[in-house]
């Protein structure tokens, strides 16, 4: 069964800072968020199988999500 989620969403032109802070706000914890350019917000949460939805306005297109499940730190 998964146990770890990857969540990637990609922001509207200029609204990175935006939708970061909504995922601070929104993400439940423990989650890792990851920053990739100036548009991308990446985040692994662990012990959840989705996450919510931001809002539409701070989106340049929906939000992918895909399951995992942990095998091993190296």
């Amino acid at each position: 069964m998964a146990d770890t989620l990857m969540w990637e969403v990609r922001a509207a032109p200029g609204r990175r800072d935006e939708l970061l802070a909504w995922v601070e706000s929104a993400i439940p914890g423990p989650a890792e968020v990851y920053l990739g350019g100036p548009d991308r917000v990446v985040v692994i949460a662990r012990g959840v199988s989705r996450l919510p939805e931001p809002p539409p306005e701070l989106l340049a297109r929906p939000v992918a999500q895909w399951p995992f499940t942990f095998h091993r730190s190296l």
